[in-house]
């Protein structure tokens, strides 16, 4: 896993690191995928967090476009992510660094992910 930080234009500070799932994470999203295809989804639930823990013991999932991995951004005030990697964010100036970040798409922090499925969860 990469790491850098920078700060953009505007003087925010972003940490910034590559994700790539698991081979058994990418297999659930894939599965989900499938059924997603043949019966419609819940709104809510796609813009979830990418990976929620539906209940006890069973395994979290990606959400569909994240399975390659994303670029994740992350500031006080948000996080973004972007994907897929760019292969050169590890090595390209940060100019080049803060254009991806707005190109990322602004994402829920994991406590607030969690929160919202709970919430889901009790109103299925």
């Amino acid at each position: 896993m990469g790491y850098r930080v920078f700060r953009d234009s505007q003087g925010t500070e972003w940490q910034t690191w590559d994700v790539v799932p698991q081979l058994a994470e990418r297999r659930a999203a894939d599965r989900r995928r499938v059924a997603a295809e043949s019966t419609a989804i819940d709104v809510e639930r796609r813009r979830a967090e990418r990976r929620v823990v539906t209940g006890r013991g069973r395994r979290p999932v990606l959400s569909a476009g994240l399975d390659g991995g994303w670029l994740c951004f992350e500031a006080t005030v948000e996080k973004r992510r972007l994907s897929p990697i760019p292969g050169d964010w590890l090595r390209c100036d940060e100019a080049c660094l803060e254009r991806y970040c707005q190109l990322a798409r602004p994402a829920l922090r994991s406590s607030l992910a969690a929160d919202i499925a709970r919430h889901h969860d009790s109103t299925n």
